[in-house]
């Protein structure tokens, strides 16, 4: 029987002061702007309507209003409408492209900059 034989080789831990002083370990926090490079820079007509029937079905399957004072009404479409108007839903539109590319664009970006 042939022993092999274990070398230990013991590695160098770098202290937690190190690790945050190393700059390639740094995280960098950038802000970019968002400049939609996929279709108009305003929400669209379809998009619109996509966001309030999906806001829509979400209320009508007892999520949380996000309105402020909740009104007297009860159509879930309505109450979605006046959220989008309030700019209170934290959605991103994605726009895709036929060859696979996509956008993904805040709902405040559309919004802000629409006519």
């Amino acid at each position: 029987m042939v022993k092999k034989s274990k070398k230990k080789t013991k590695k160098k831990i770098k202290s937690k002061k190190e690790l945050i002083e190393e700059p390639s370990i740094q995280l960098k926090k950038e802000k970019r702007e968002i400049k939609p490079e996929i279709g108009p820079h305003h929400l669209t007509k379809y998009e619109r309507a996509r966001i309030i029937g999906a806001r829509a079905l979400q209320i009508s399957m007892s999520a949380p209003i996000l309105l402020d004072e909740i009104p007297d009404i009860k159509d879930p479409i309505q109450i979605a409408e006046m959220e989008l108007e309030q700019r209170l839903l934290p959605i991103t539109v994605r726009r895709k492209l036929p060859d696979g590319k996509y956008e993904d664009i805040p709902l405040i970006y559309l919004l802000n900059h629409g006519y």
